[in-house]
């Protein structure tokens, strides 16, 4: 009688006890069109439209936290503030305090110029066109844009023909306003930031870079069964096609 009281109490216990969940926190962040806030003032984009899909599919919950400025959002990922970090580059460094999903989209960078400018016409096809040629060329002032871009940026530089910006804003109106003839940068934010200010933009036929990227967890505050978890709902989501659809809708190369 005893063991059948204690056997009902462990099923009981059991019944109303939850399952620890699966929940992961990131800072929200200003950068179009992967995460931002609309006209409305809800905060969308590919990246957080990836992201939600990912853990809906998971059965986890993510929490999104205001807005940090970058160097402020890194620094508390690094001290365990954070749970998350979209969109990140999978290096050895990181690994010491951070575990890495299977990449779930692509960065891409390329080159444009505004519609029907010669330099665009005459269809430049590699950075070392570029650098033989006379164009002048307007980058971000900081991040990695890949090998190509990084061997031709010091001949740019000696020749006087490398501007940097700060903003992808800012980097549209010194285009527009004929500061150089090409802008290099993220495609998407390049195309969203131009549609924005209404200037037409062409892009030349090549790709600086491409490269995968993946949610940066925090080794400190997630486990592996957290990873395994997001990157089996990234792998169904993918061989459904749903990643595929939420990327083509934002026009990624």
């Amino acid at each position: 009688m005893r063991l059948r009281h204690v056997l009902l109490a462990a099923t009981l216990s059991g019944s109303v006890l939850p399952t620890q969940a699966c929940r992961m926190t990131m800072a929200l962040e200003q950068w179009p069109p992967y995460v931002y806030r609309d006209a409305q003032g809800s905060y969308t984009g590919l990246d957080l439209e990836l992201l939600r899909a990912i853990f809906r599919e998971a059965h986890c919950i993510l929490v999104t936290l205001p807005e940090l400025p970058t160097a402020r959002r890194q620094l508390l990922f690094q001290k365990g503030g954070l749970d998350l970090m979209p969109a990140a580059s999978d290096t050895s460094e990181r690994h010491a305090y951070a575990r890495f999903s299977v990449s779930y989209r692509d960065e891409t960078v390329g080159i444009f110029g505004k519609a029907g400018a010669p330099v665009v016409q005459r269809q430049v096809a590699s950075f070392a066109q570029l650098a033989r040629g006379k164009a002048s060329l307007l980058a971000p002032k900081v991040g990695w844009y890949g090998a190509d871009y990084a061997a031709t940026r010091p001949a740019l530089e000696k020749d006087g023909r490398l501007n940097t910006f700060g903003s992808f804003r800012q980097g549209i109106l010194m285009l527009d306003a004929g500061r150089a003839d090409l802008l290099l940068g993220d495609v998407l934010a390049v195309r969203h930031e131009a549609r924005q200010q209404g200037v037409a933009l062409a892009a030349l036929p090549f790709l600086a870079l491409r490269a995968p990227v993946h949610l940066m967890l925090n080794a400190r505050t997630t486990s592996a069964a957290d990873l395994a978890r997001l990157n089996a709902a990234i792998t169904r989501l993918e061989q459904r096609g749903v990643l595929a659809a939420i990327r083509n809708s934002y026009e990624t190369p």
